[in-house]
């Protein structure tokens, strides 16, 4: 075995949310256990952990009458985010007044929620997809909408696209038209927001690449030009034989004409315009001579 992650970090790196299958897999049985014991982490259910930030934010709400949403009400309905909030999103109405020690805890929303907009402390699992899909960045918008079909709520994400008017539908129809329920994790998702604001780049999750001296289902590729895009994690090269395999896989791809980009973590979520960059000048100098899309990033 190669030298263990932090428990905690994989976490953080999985999008605030993690099964114990892949916590035990890149550390250790003993390790997660011992985490549980110590309060770093708690059980969200069945095989699943989260940061006790998560379940702390659904008390903080309930204690300033307030209802958990956008990042944080994705994360009570066990959907992955880029980056768990420092401070959870609580919507207020809008004319209550809010108590000091309560503004200081919480990120404050306002608007005045019906009783169906509310599930157990939240908004509701389609109100919560149409608030992210139409305030949140596009690259957290598409973690979350990623991740909402990747637990089954192809309905859900359909209706929340449909019920946006106004302000905010056309970024969120592209965004839920663009959404991949194949999409692995965040960081896989958030990697693609960043290739969706390059000119000519069109890569889609999890495709299937198989030729008469490999096979491959790289995180993203874009067939046309045969470009692989890696997010490479030291949580899926913590045991040394898949690590061999992957750098095997890609050296094979690579002999065949595919060009192979691998990125880490810290980078696309604190560096991206430098990802954007590398991935510019791959796809080559038309698309630099274009316009960028520009969208904030998560702060």
């Amino acid at each position: 075995m190669l030298s263990h992650m932090d428990v905690v970090s994989v976490i953080e790196r999985s999008g605030g949310l993690s099964s114990r299958a892949a916590l035990i897999a890149a550390t250790a049985r003993l390790d997660v256990d011992r985490a549980v014991r110590d309060g770093k982490i708690f059980r969200a259910g069945h095989g699943r952990y989260a940061l006790p930030s998560v379940g702390e934010a659904a008390r903080i709400a309930h204690g300033a009458n307030g209802v958990l949403s956008l990042t944080s009400a994705a994360l009570h309905h066990g959907w992955e985010v880029k980056l768990a909030p420092d401070k959870p999103h609580v919507t207020f109405p809008r004319h209550r007044n809010i108590p000091a020690k309560w503004r200081e805890k919480v990120t404050i929303h306002r608007g005045d929620l019906m009783i169906d907009d509310i599930t157990d402390g939240a908004t509701s699992r389609e109100l919560t997809l149409t608030q992210c899909l139409r305030l949140l960045p596009d690259d957290e918008a598409l973690v979350i909408a990623d991740s909402a079909l990747r637990h089954g709520e192809v309905a859900t994400l359909r209706r929340a696209v449909a019920s946006v008017r106004g302000r905010g539908q056309a970024k969120a129809q592209r965004i839920g038209e663009g959404a991949r329920g194949e999409a692995a994790n965040a960081f896989e998702s958030a990697t693609r927001a960043i290739c969706n604001t390059v000119p000519g780049l069109h890569v889609e999750p999890q495709v299937v690449i198989s030729t008469p001296t490999c096979w491959a289902r790289p995180d993203l590729v874009d067939q046309e030009r045969r470009l692989v895009v890696e997010c490479d994690s030291f949580e899926w090269h913590a045991v040394r034989e898949g690590f061999r395999k992957d750098v095997r896989r890609y050296t094979l791809l690579v002999a065949e004409g595919w060009t192979v980009l691998r990125f880490i973590w810290e980078d696309v979520m604190f560096r991206p315009e430098w990802v954007r960059d590398v991935l510019v000048r791959t796809v080559g100098a038309d698309a630099r001579t274009l316009a960028r899309t520009a969208w904030p990033f998560a702060a």
